[in-house]
């Protein structure tokens, strides 16, 4: 199938109107001019010709242009021009690098402007570029008449394509990782060639003075980076992301609240896998261990004796000796755990009854049984959306149309899956086997387990391990995941369940992705975005087109964190990440409010009555026998039928986003029974 590019998006027009509003006044016959290089790399002498880009405005009127951009998105107006940076800031799934790639051919088309380079900061990104070129390659030569062009990832082995970007009378697009050109010392980009004449490849990079995109500049914004970046001698950079750190002179925004609003991505539901505690054991988990010239500290999640009875919670311990049975008010279960060394070089607390416990990991929690949980719950999901969608799909798009549905894993230890016998893999076909037999899903026939699920890992010899996801070995698993991204929206193939490594996550964008299980040891602490990021994109149909249905556009979290908790991250990230602020618009309806009494109470008729009933002091007296007490409660207890299982729950939550903030609405409840664990 081949997806389909509408080109007539109003707010992605906006964007483009803003970078090309920037130039305007600049003639198309001066966009280009022909430069020459002598021997010793300056602009005089014949050896060398090319053509690069050229800015016939000055200063003032780029201000000029910059300030009624700014004026026309409802945007601060920059006092000065500040350095040749524009921020274009656009919430993740609403198509920034379709923007910002067609940015180049409405450029070049206007103006002339014929050079430019897109710098990403890591693999992920790249292959996500090289891919949306490839799948835009048509869609652009329809709108620009054909133009010619060459798009290509620089390859520091063939760094003498670098003279041909240069030379090059046509439409370049060259792809960088900054890291290719980040060190002058190591880099070969700035070493002297005998196949370039001694020259250094980077110089034909700058006498070509190219309009620099940076995707996700948030990632390049050392002192490094930035003295990187200006030695390509930019036209002027043009900056793009959901998330700047720094807005240089933006003239675009799209937050996302807005996108939420315009109905630009998916909705978003939470279905949250809770461990309900029990508080019959004791539990520990080591939340962080840090470090200073003096001390170090631990910071330990424990049960503690409440007045309103046993409550968890944090606490900091920064000493060895440290008695858990105190510092639970003496919860009887605790005893004996004493805190023998607090390891920070090593990320471990241990205790003098043996107890060994490194950051991240629990003791008498029911990990296992969460994540078995929150596997069934997005098979579970899985099924209700194909479900859903086979009824909707009709009346939406044609009685023939399909949709496939994507659930995607994300997972911190790839043995978990990768193995025969690893738990998670398991877990999944336990899960997907009975689902896949209840009669509510019957009508759905239900493919068999083995062709639906697969992963995607970084390996080495052949061996998937875990990563930190901007390794060499990465490269072919980020390949891999770009390459099939067209092939998984196809109804036809059958795979429809996917595993990935946590680390390989800036990857996944797949449109079709309606369920996301992050599956961690520990409570996740990927941020909210980013984890919603890679399934809000609006869902592609078997035809290519998409699907603007918002009954059908819902994205669902499978969390183990509660849905209030998860919202009110993501509500925190907005504002520190994008500005969005929600102060003084939030409210909330459990506030007390303070009662003023009316003149006169003590008159009221009612309230003498009132008071003339409750004066009164009383006090009670209870007489009893505690061996009689004793024996009726042990009788009691005897006749009860059984002491009832442990039980997670399971509760299905919608994320309202607006003005207001970011909230959840409970859709559901649900209790899960802890089953016997499969190993």
């Amino acid at each position: 199938m081949k997806i389909k590019f509408d080109s007539n998006q109003p707010y992605q027009r906006d964007a483009m109107d803003a970078v090309l509003g920037l130039f305007d006044g600049q003639p198309l016959s001066s966009g280009a001019f022909e430069f020459e290089l002598s021997d010793a790399g300056s602009l005089a002498g014949l050896t060398e010709l090319g053509l690069g880009n050229r800015l016939a405005l000055d200063e003032a009127a780029l201000l000029r242009n910059l300030q009624t951009v700014q004026q026309a998105n409802k945007l601060p107006a920059s006092a000065a021009l500040d350095g040749m940076n524009f921020s274009l800031e656009m919430e993740t799934g609403t198509g920034k690098t379709y923007v910002y790639l067609r940015s180049l051919f409405e450029l070049h088309q206007r103006y002339g402007f014929s050079k430019f380079i897109i710098v990403v900061p890591s693999v992920a990104i790249r292959e996500g570029v090289i891919t949306s070129l490839r799948l835009m390659k048509e869609h652009f030569q329809a709108l620009f008449g054909n133009v010619a062009f060459d798009s290509w990832v620089y390859d520091s082995k063939q760094y003498s394509k670098l003279r041909q970007f240069a030379q090059s009378s046509t439409l370049q697009i060259l792809v960088m990782n900054i890291q290719a050109f980040v060190s002058q010392a190591s880099n070969v980009i700035h070493q002297e060639k005998d196949q370039l004449s001694g020259r250094r490849p980077i110089e034909f990079v700058q006498a070509a003075q190219p309009i620099v995109v940076l995707d996700e500049p948030q990632n390049m914004e050392s002192e490094q980076a930035k003295k990187a970046i200006a030695s390509l001698n930019p036209l002027c950079t043009l900056r793009y992301s959901a998330t700047h750190r720094s807005k240089y002179n933006l003239v675009y925004k799209l937050d996302p609240v807005q996108a939420y609003d315009l109905k630009l991505v998916k909705r978003i539901e939470v279905s949250s896998v809770l461990d309900d505690p029990d508080f019959n054991q004791p539990y520990i988990q080591v939340q962080s261990i840090s470090a200073t010239k003096t001390k170090v500290t631990a910071k330990l999640m424990i049960d503690v004796n409440e007045k309103a009875g046993p409550q968890r919670k944090s606490i900091s311990i920064s000493a060895g000796g440290v008695d858990l049975f105190e510092k639970t008010n003496e919860r009887g279960n605790y005893a004996g755990h004493i805190v023998d060394e607090i390891n920070a070089a090593e990320n471990f607390v241990s205790f003098t009854n043996g107890l060994v416990l490194n950051v991240g990991q629990t003791h008498g929690g029911r990990g296992d049984d969460v994540m078995r949980v929150q596997i069934r719950e997005t098979v579970r999901e899985h099924f209700d959306k194909e479900l859903r969608i086979k009824k909707l799909l009709p009346d939406i798009a044609g009685a023939d149309a399909r949709l496939k549905v994507l659930s995607l894993f994300f997972i911190d230890r790839v043995a978990n899956y990768a193995a025969e016998d690893g738990k998670i893999r398991l877990w999944f076909i336990e899960a997907y086997k009975e689902l896949a037999t209840l009669p509510k899903y019957r009508e759905l026939s239900p493919l068999s387990v083995e062709k639906v699920h697969n992963g995607y890992f970084a390996a080495f010899k052949g061996i998937p391990k875990d990563t930190r996801g901007d390794t060499a070995a990465d490269d072919d698993a980020y390949a891999l995941i770009m390459q099939d991204k067209e092939r998984l929206l196809s109804p036809d193939e059958p795979l429809r369940f996917i595993f990935s490594h946590s680390a390989l996550r800036e990857g996944w964008d797949n449109p079709n992705v309606f369920q996301i299980c992050t599956l961690n040891e520990t409570k996740s602490e990927i941020k909210k975005r980013q984890e919603i990021g890679r399934g809000l994109r609006l869902p592609v149909l078997e035809s290519g087109e998409r699907c603007f249905d918002a009954s059908i556009n819902r994205l669902t979290v499978i969390a183990n964190e509660h849905y209030d908790e998860f919202a009110a991250k993501l509500q925190t990230e907005i504002e520190d990440e994008c500005g969005v602020k929600f102060e003084g618009r939030i409210i909330n309806k459990k506030n007390t409010r303070t009662a003023k009494l009316k003149q006169g109470w003590r008159l009221n008729e009612d309230f003498k009555e009132l008071w003339s009933r409750i004066k009164h002091k009383t006090r009670y007296a209870v007489d009893y026998q505690t061996d009689v007490l004793v024996a009726r409660a042990a009788k009691n207890l005897a006749a009860r039928d059984k002491i009832a299982p442990s039980r997670i729950s399971v509760q299905k939550s919608g994320i309202v986003m607006s003005g207001d903030g970011v909230g959840a609405r409970l859709l559901g409840v649900r209790e899960a029974e802890a089953k016997p664990l499969l190993h």
